[in-house]
């Protein structure tokens, strides 16, 4: 009878079909909304599968999401594996919010986004094909590692303040400024540097900057430096006065005219040759260097004119 009586006055049928849609409509948000509460996106299915190998993903599906649950009290996530085939797209890793340690490298990682990942305190993502980072909210980063990718630009590494290790080597950097205090290694050969400043690394012990477009370099704030190798660039001089803790040098195929190592008198192991210009390398009176690879033209003397 109800029925009926509907059917025959339009305005009672019109006002109930809008309610129902109204229903339906807020029925379907409602679930949308619960779902992104619930549901993380994962649209990479080899990194889907990789998370459901390590039994993270514990539905087992390749579906394109998983469980926030599942995901956010995981502290370290080990994707090395290419058993499931190269990971493009790393979204999702943003539901990773306990993360301290992630391994990501020999993948085809075009861009990531690490900026939830506040926890992380070890990176490695060598081997992608990443251009341009931000890591500024990865302040408890203690180890990064970008090595092999085509970086053209880091940004936030001045906030990583707990920073001791960093590897940006055979990447396409032209300049860099570092000032984390106490990182303690930097690798960045195989770049296209023209610029590098390191004075505020004042705990520096280990610095890798081989194969370079370097024509200065200035270490003499790095007092605590061990390793320096520095071959295959363009400097035509350096000043090593202030580095008594140097032991290994290496500055081969450079531009050098003069080297005067009389104050590095912890230095083992001295390779200096492939510099043309180059032919007397100052040493101090009575020191005997290990290990020592000269070019013929080239000598070792405590007076050098």
């Amino acid at each position: 009878m109800l029925f009926n009586k509907m059917k025959k006055n339009p305005v009672v049928l019109l006002i109930t079909l809008i309610l129902n849609m109204f229903f339906l409509v807020s029925c379907s948000t409602d679930e949308g909304n619960t779902n992104s509460n619930i549901y993380l996106e994962i649209p990479d299915a080899s990194f889907e599968a990789i998370l459901i190998e390590l039994g993270i993903d514990s539905d087992g599906e390749i579906n394109k999401q998983m469980l926030k649950a599942d995901a956010n009290t995981i502290g370290e996530l080990d994707l090395a594996t290419l058993a499931h085939g190269a990971i493009s797209d790393m979204s999702g890793i943003e539901g990773f919010v306990s993360l301290k340690k992630l391994s990501a490298y020999q993948h085809n990682i075009e861009q990531i986004d690490l900026s939830f990942n506040v926890l992380l305190d070890s990176v490695y993502l060598a081997g992608n094909y990443i251009s341009s980072i931000d890591v500024s909210n990865n302040i408890n980063l203690e180890l990064l590692d970008l090595s092999a990718n085509n970086l053209v630009s880091v940004e936030g590494v001045t906030n990583l303040k707990k920073l001791k290790t960093l590897n940006l080597s055979f990447n396409y950097l032209e300049e860099i400024s570092i000032n984390n205090p106490l990182l303690k290694i930097l690798h960045i050969s195989h770049n296209d540097l023209t610029s590098i400043n390191i004075t505020d690394a004042i705990n520096l012990k280990n610095l890798l900057l081989t194969t370079n477009k370097l024509q200065n370099l200035d270490v003499s704030a790095n007092l605590n430096l061990e390793t320096l190798l520095v071959s295959d660039n363009q400097l035509e001089s350096i000043n090593l006065t202030e580095n008594s803790s140097l032991t290994h040098l290496y500055i081969t195929s450079n531009l050098l005219t003069n080297l005067d190592v009389s104050s590095n008198i912890n230095l083992v192991d001295l390779k200096v040759d492939r510099n043309p210009n180059l032919s007397c390398i100052k040493i101090n009176s009575g020191h005997n260097i290990p290990m020592v690879s000269l070019a013929a033209y080239q000598e070792l003397n405590a007076s050098c004119n």
